[in-house]
């Protein structure tokens, strides 16, 4: 939590308010990559190495990325608060909250996001359950259905450009949006054998795919909605809130499992996500705080990767 809303406030400072939806684009393709890439790598290492040798290289990899971050380079302009926050007290840790519930352009779309990635998340244990228990899959097939569908988060974040220079970045976002909350009530009829498989990898293409759309735009939408010297707080804000929130409903959703049957527990979640996209409706067609330019402007000024 803490270095992301670092890395955000850093990253505002240094890419160019047109040039962000490129930048989230690049980083919203590596983490997908990482999802599909990273898995067998780890079971190749694990047979080749052992696991003590294999945890101790993936330790080492943070070390590596600290390089990485330290190449960077450059500097960024010393930050500048008003006077009002600069002072120290107990309240000033609930700021980032108080200034995304006073912003109208990010308070929808905090309650979408938290609400969306929680009726998801809720479901992955549960169809875990239904997949690996009742219906007798492999763990191989688990495996398979959730990271080839990882290649749509590739594909989601190369469109998020050209379709938000072609359509407008809200409309894209909001649409991006709508669409990412139709495909979980699916995960509610998987079957057993080779269909159920199928369905289960197109249902998360599907998600995946609309849901790297998203959170591209909604980045850049976010830090240029976002004042300088708020960023880090806000982002801080942002990032409990939506682990605490799928954290909490994924409990819920477990012990409400209990009493209807994992199967009716998946269709629920997937029937209230049909509901999420309300919340998308104002929170895009909001105007930026005056530091970034117009939205439509960045869509069009962004050049190509």
């Amino acid at each position: 939590i803490t270095f992301t809303a670092a890395a955000g406030a850093c990253l505002k400072a240094l890419v160019e308010p047109r040039d962000l939806i490129v930048a989230n684009g690049r980083f919203e393709a590596t983490t997908w990559t990482a999802s599909v890439v990273g898995p067998p790598l780890g079971l190749a290492a694990i047979g080749l190495f052992g696991p003590v040798l294999t945890v101790v290289a993936d330790a080492a990899s943070y070390l590596l990325s600290a390089l990485g971050i330290r190449a960077i380079g450059g500097s960024e302009p010393r930050p500048v608060r008003p006077e009002s926050t600069r002072q120290r007290h107990p309240g000033a840790v609930l700021e980032g909250w108080r200034y995304i519930l006073a912003n109208p352009a990010l308070r929808p779309l905090l309650f979408n996001t938290a609400l969306v990635n929680s009726l998801i998340m809720a479901s992955v244990p549960l169809l875990a359950v239904l997949m690996l228990g009742r219906l007798g899959f492999a763990p191989w097939q688990y495996g398979l259905a959730f990271s080839v569908p990882c290649l749509g988060g590739l594909a989601g974040s190369r469109l998020a450009r050209p379709l938000a220079a072609r359509y407008g970045r809200d409309r894209t976002m909001r649409v991006a949006g709508s669409l990412r909350a139709c495909w979980p009530l699916g995960l509610a009829f998987v079957g057993p054998g080779s269909g159920g498989l199928v369905l289960v990898m197109t249902v998360e293409f599907g998600l995946i795919l609309f849901s790297s759309l998203f959170n591209t735009l909604l980045g850049a939408h976010r830090l240029e909605h976002t004042a300088n010297d708020r960023v880090a707080r806000t982002l801080s804000a942002w990032s409990v809130t939506t682990k605490t929130t799928a954290a909490a409903v994924t409990g819920l959703w477990g012990l409400l499992a209990g009493f209807t049957g994992s199967r009716t527990a998946i269709a629920l979640a997937g029937v209230l996500l049909l509901a999420t996209p309300l919340l998308l409706r104002a929170g895009a067609r909001t105007e930026p705080t005056a530091e970034a330019p117009e939205p439509a402007q960045v869509a069009q000024e962004t050049p190509t990767p």
